[in-house]
């Protein structure tokens, strides 16, 4: 139950709440992935706090993962967890996407994040044909992602009516950082659960009735994302702001250098008792400068 936090939509049986960040995907020297360091970071946010994990997300660096290695993260992290776990499952093919949410379900997902198909273009029926063919090959959620700047696809409005029809479909996770889209989809659709999935956006998510915070900056400093949350939960809306701002800087850090670098640098900053290796290639790691400036960013910010 929540206070003054948004509630999630009634057509979600899992009620997504709170902070669940896109855990990441580790990786070991050889560049194979380090099923170990993949479970004491999902711990690791679960012990801070976080209300569940998102396996296999942009952070879980899913598109450059083999389909055997994607199904072999969701059961790793849903063996290492209590706390709820929502598996990415989805690709540019409707049957893989199945195939993914299909396994997911089997070794104990408590519910899947299907990406809308990317690469080729997909107007609204070709959307609700997916999402149809995705929510009735499961019996757990489904949630929605996204996120039109990697898929090149948007959703309209019109499209997500449809889907929210659609028995099995819970929510959304939205990435797109159009606030007008958002707002009005909420506005339309409030028996869906919404997840704002930008971390320049979870005050204003809060605000506008996500009930969820898929947060990037959760996988590192999950405890202030945590605190943003109950404090706006418990009325606290200064703080909440203060905290936003805060996250704005530490957004602003972690994306110094290379993409998607600043994440793992920063776990590797804290000198946790794990070690989730660089990036897959062809992404890769930050250099020696830019690590260390990060550094000195988040000892200014007092994170490290």
């Amino acid at each position: 139950m929540t206070d003054h936090a948004p509630s999630p939509g009634k057509n979600d049986p899992l009620g997504a709440t709170g902070v669940i960040p896109p855990t990441v995907t580790a990786f070991d020297e050889s560049g194979a992935v380090d099923h170990e360091a993949t479970a004491a970071h999902a711990q690791f946010v679960a012990d801070a706090g976080a209300n569940g994990v998102f396996p296999l997300g942009t952070n879980g660096e899913f598109p450059l993962l083999t389909d055997e290695e994607r199904q072999q993260v969701v059961e790793t992290v849903a063996d290492a967890v209590d706390v709820p776990v929502i598996a990415g499952v989805g690709a540019p093919a409707t049957r893989t996407t199945v195939a993914h949410a299909e396994h997911a379900e089997s070794v104990g997902a408590d519910g899947v994040v299907a990406v809308t198909p990317y690469y080729y273009p997909l107007d609204d029926e070709a959307a609700v044909n997916h999402y149809s063919e995705v929510a009735g090959a499961v019996d757990i959620p489904v949630y929605i992602y996204h996120i039109p700047s990697k898929t090149g696809n948007e959703l309209s409005l019109a499209a997500l009516d449809r889907l929210a029809e659609i028995d099995g479909i819970a929510g959304v996770k939205d990435s797109s950082k159009d606030v007008p889209w958002l707002a009005q989809a909420i506005d339309r659709n409030p028996e869906l659960s919404f997840m704002i999935g930008s971390d320049s956006l979870l005050y204003p998510g809060l605000s506008i009735g996500c009930s969820g915070l898929v947060s990037a900056i959760g996988n590192v400093f999950p405890e202030l994302v945590v605190d943003l949350y109950e404090a706006y939960d418990a009325g606290e809306e200064e703080r909440a702001r203060e905290l936003q701002s805060k996250a704005f800087e530490i957004r602003n850090a972690l994306k110094r250098g290379p993409y998607m670098a600043g994440v793992k640098t920063a776990l590797e900053l804290r000198d946790l008792s794990f070690d989730v290796g660089t990036l897959r290639s062809p992404l890769r790691g930050m250099g020696d400068e830019d690590k260390a400036a990060l550094e000195a960013d988040l000892e200014s910010l007092g994170l490290l």
